[in-house]
Formats: structure tokens, C-alpha cells, sequence
């Protein structure tokens, strides 16, 4: 319905953004990925893929092609939704998914919540040969460590966890660790990312 909004940024989260377009505000769901992409940006074009159930009418939107891409290919493996689809966006990037895919490391995409076993090879098999044929050649870059923030990140990352389907006392046991175990992690993308893994086990 929707290919893509560009307008201007009125409001963004780890989880969500409000994109204001000729006067008409559009709620979008978004990844940890599109949301560090868009930091610091005040104006956007994002791609979109509305998603229609008897219950909800939701639009998701994406920093880049390859994302949408990416999760419209992961929301069509049967038990896979757009939540869990978002959540796995959330914990890796596009090319960290497509590695785990077409390598069978079915163990990476279980940091995502709600991806057990048997969720995670049902989207290597319905995968694989999709993202074999499309994915460019080269090294996987994961993110790097780095940066300040204030303490508002932390409260930053608890908000967008908890919209994400976590609840807030498994969320903040998960971000202790995180403040624990990854003392430099002091960017909110980069608490969320950590607390993603500690959720997952």
C-alpha cells in the first residue's frame, strides 16, 4: 500500500517514530537498525510495509530497502510475525542475518526472542536459497563498541525493550548486566543490542 513516507522526524525511539508528512502524522514500528541509522537526522525518507491482521492495521517502516526486504522475506516463514521479525532486526543487522542464514548457525538467530529451535531452522530452510542468490559477497562488519550518553539512555533503552514485548523486571535485570558486564556499551543502541543477548538465554 504504502512504499515509502519522507517527511519530517517528529518523534523517535528505539521501537517507534512519528513521521509527520503534509500534516498527517504516521506511527511507525521500527528496528534498532533504522532507528541508529536515523539519529540526528530531522528529515527522512523511510520504506514502509503495512502489515493487515483482523486485530491491528500496523506500519512498519525501514531505513533502508534491504531491511524491508529482509523482513517481509522473514514475516512469510510460517510462525515468524512482524514482532518477532522486528525483534531479530533489533538484535542484528541485515547482513549478520543473512550470514547466519546461509551458514546454518541457526544458534545466532535464537538471540531474538521468540526464535527457538525449531524457529530457527525453519527460516534457514525457507531462507536460505533466497538470500544465497541475493546477498552480496564480502566479510559480515559487526557494529562497534565506542560513544557517550548520558543515564537517559539506559531509561531510553527500558521504554523501547519494554514496547519491544519484554516485561520491565526480566528488562531490568538484563540491563544491570549490561551495565556489569559491558561498562563502555553507554549508547542506547548499544544497551539494547547487549540486553537482547542476556534476554534471549
Amino acid at each position: 500500500m504504502f512504499a515509502y513516507l519522507r517527511g519530517e522526524i517528529t518523534y523517535r525511539s528505539p521501537a517507534f517514530m512519528t513521521l509527520e508528512v503534509n500534516g498527517v502524522g504516521y506511527h511507525l514500528m521500527i528496528p534498532l537498525s533504522t532507528y541508529t541509522a536515523l539519529q540526528g537526522q530531522e528529515k527522512a525518507l523511510v520504506y514502509t510495509h503495512f502489515h493487515v491482521r483482523e486485530d491491528a492495521h500496523t506500519l512498519y517502516g525501514f531505513a533502508t530497502q534491504a531491511e524491508r526486504n529482509l523482513f517481509v522475506q522473514l514475516i512469510g516463514v510460517s510462525g515468524v510475525g512482524p514482532s518477532t521479525a522486528q525483534l531479530i532486526l533489533s538484535a542484528m543487522t541485515v547482513d549478520e542475518v543473512r550470514s547466519a542464514v546461509i551458514g546454518e548457525q541457526a544458534h545466532i538467530l535464537q538471540r531474538a526472542k521468540g526464535i527457538g529451535p525449531k524457529a530457527a531452522k525453519q527460516i534457514i530452510l525457507d531462507l536460505k536459497d533466497k538470500l544465497t542468490k541475493e546477498s552480496p559477497d564480502g566479510p559480515v562488519i559487526l557494529p562497534g563498541m565506542g560513544g557517550a550518553d548520558n543515564n537517559s539512555a539506559r531509561e531510553e533503552a527500558l521504554s523501547a525493550l519494554m514496547a519491544l514485548g519484554f516485561s520491565r523486571i526480566p528488562v531490568q535485570k538484563a540491563l544491570n548486566q549490561v551495565a556489569k558486564e559491558q561498562p563502555a556499551a553507554l549508547k542506547v543502541e548499544e544497551i539494547i543490542k547487549f540486553a537482547l543477548k542476556y534476554l534471549s538465554n
